[in-house]
């Protein structure tokens, strides 16, 4: 109970200091906390527009969970999340006339490969090489980016439009909204989320091959004593929160967009990071901080509408607080023993 109350008590604390800061710029906290409830759960849209938002967190929050048991830093899930959206696209606009299931299939295993390899090289490098991830990762998003822009405006371009995208997918491509939702595009991404971070729990908790991964994060010189094979956990562990951040591009190309864009995320992959910090890198954690996260992303954006001094950027003030708040370790056992006392 300790465990759970204490990150719950951190994101409360978080969100007062930056509803505090509203009241700074001349707003009334009460009104802007009003408008981001109504705004992220006023509605069945509200909602699914949260729900939406949510699902790449879950995936980005996991893809960076993972490596994290394994004591990696995966910066790259950016980089990860791209070409996996751009794989995605380009199955279903190369081969446009798969039928469903196989289309779909196709698709998803075509962004899960992408993201597994993406990951996968900076882990080799640092098993192999001792290049240290943190850098890798960050430089392959630099250059995810570039291959595309590359292959979106010179070799998928649709050349019925002037903005940066490619070529519509198949119809056969495209999975099922639900339409509880008042038409947000929440699909079987989210499901496929949920998914995805049970097996990951799966994977962690109940398999040898977890057990090793956090054995290696616990103590790398004891694990390698023990006869683990730490460059082969390195490698897995990136590759495997590759494949996980590759996910993304399911629900934005084959359950909303039906074509990669260029720009379609705003920065999931770093706010990943703080998913993954804010959920304790646990996979429950991870949907519960995901689901909080993808909340102010929507909750914040009526405020440039319903406020005079504040606008939507609070979203990133408040996350900052919150991810300070929970943290805040030193400050956490400071206030217990205060109590104790």
């Amino acid at each position: 109970m300790r465990k759970l109350l204490q990150p719950v008590l951190a994101v409360a604390f978080g969100l007062a200091l930056g509803l505090g800061v509203t009241r700074l710029a001349g707003e009334n906290p009460w009104h802007v906390l009003q408008i981001l409830w109504k705004s992220a759960f006023g509605s069945r849209y509200d909602f699914g527009m949260t729900l939406f938002y949510s699902t790449p967190l879950i995936f980005t929050g996991l893809a960076v969970a993972v490596p994290f048991q394994a004591g990696l830093f995966n910066i790259g899930a950016e980089g990860q999340l791209t070409l996996g959206a751009l794989a995605t696209a380009a199955v279903g606009a190369v081969w446009p006339g798969l039928p469903w299931p196989l289309a779909p299939a196709l698709a998803i295993l075509a962004a899960v490969t992408a993201g597994t390899v993406w990951g996968a090289i900076p882990g080799w490098l640092r098993a192999k090489r001792g290049s240290h991830e943190v850098i890798n990762t960050i430089m392959l998003n630099f250059i995810a980016a570039g291959l595309a822009s590359y292959v979106t405006l010179y070799l998928l371009k649709n050349p019925d439009t002037q903005n940066p995208e490619t070529r519509p997918i198949g119809a056969g491509y495209l999975i099922s909204q639900f339409g509880i939702f008042g038409g947000a595009p929440v699909s079987v991404a989210l499901p496929l989320a949920i998914l995805a971070a049970v097996l990951v729990w799966i994977f962690l908790w109940r398999t040898v091959i977890g057990f090793e991964m956090r054995a290696v994060g616990q103590n790398e010189s004891a694990a390698r004593a023990a006869g683990i094979n730490t460059g082969r956990m390195t490698i897995i562990a990136l590759a495997v929160g590759g494949g996980l951040a590759g996910l993304v591009g399911v629900g934005e190309v084959l359950g909303n967009a039906g074509k990669f864009r260029l720009g379609f995320s705003p920065e999931y992959g770093f706010i990943g990071i703080a998913v993954a910090l804010l959920g304790r890198n646990q996979p429950a954690g991870v949907v519960a901080a995901a689901l909080l996260f993808g909340a102010l992303h929507k909750g914040t954006a009526d405020l440039d509408f319903e406020t005079e001094h504040v606008t939507r950027e609070l979203s990133l003030v408040l996350q900052a607080l919150i991810i300070l708040s929970v943290s805040a370790d030193g400050l956490w056992s400071w206030m217990k023993k205060r109590s104790a006392a």
